[in-house]
């Protein structure tokens, strides 16, 4: 691939408006300790990280479609899992969108990329305003569609884990 060109992290011609569950990690830029620190296997927000999580957790307000099961910001990266409860395009106020794979400059309403673009832009938008001129996020996020009770439970427990395993995990600088 020749510089600028990035490899998309979603499955080919999969429908992203589809109802299920999704597990969601964006990282921090560059990694950086932007949001907090684990003290005592605990993660302990700093207002950046207060940030965050209150965006996280507004998400339902723009995407009625939309609930949120377990989630948990860490000091360079966020977990979490994104339920689309209901196929967009029936009953909403959004038009049927003729694509389901989304394409730079045409976002389909109510998808996981779009849901994440919106949060990513929103924490950056709240971030700037409290006068943190850097940039927050890495480019793209992970993400994992999530497939039946025993992937559920394994993610689930996977975030909630997530600071009492910090001293070892990969993402750890320290």
């Amino acid at each position: 691939m020749g510089k600028g060109n990035r490899r998309s992290v979603r499955v080919p011609g999969y429908d992203y408006t589809s109802p299920g569950e999704y597990f969601i990690t964006v990282a921090a830029y560059k990694r950086e300790m932007l949001f907090g620190e684990i003290e005592n296997d605990e993660m302990r927000l700093n207002a950046l990280g207060k940030i965050v999580s209150d965006c996280w957790h507004e998400i339902p307000n723009h995407f009625p479609h939309v609930d949120l099961d377990a989630f948990v910001v860490m000091p360079n990266h966020i977990h979490g899992i994104i339920v689309i409860t209901d196929n967009i395009r029936r009953g909403t106020i959004y038009r049927a969108p003729t694509e389901t794979t989304e394409q730079f400059g045409k976002p389909i309403p109510g998808s996981i990329p779009t849901i994440m673009r919106t949060f990513k832009a929103a924490v950056t938008r709240r971030i700037g305003r409290d006068g943190h001129e850097s940039s927050v996020w890495q480019r793209n996020y992970f993400e994992h569609i999530i497939r039946g009770d025993r992937d559920r439970r394994r993610i689930h427990d996977y975030i909630l884990a997530n600071p009492e395993n910090w001293d070892p995990d990969e993402d750890n600088p320290v």
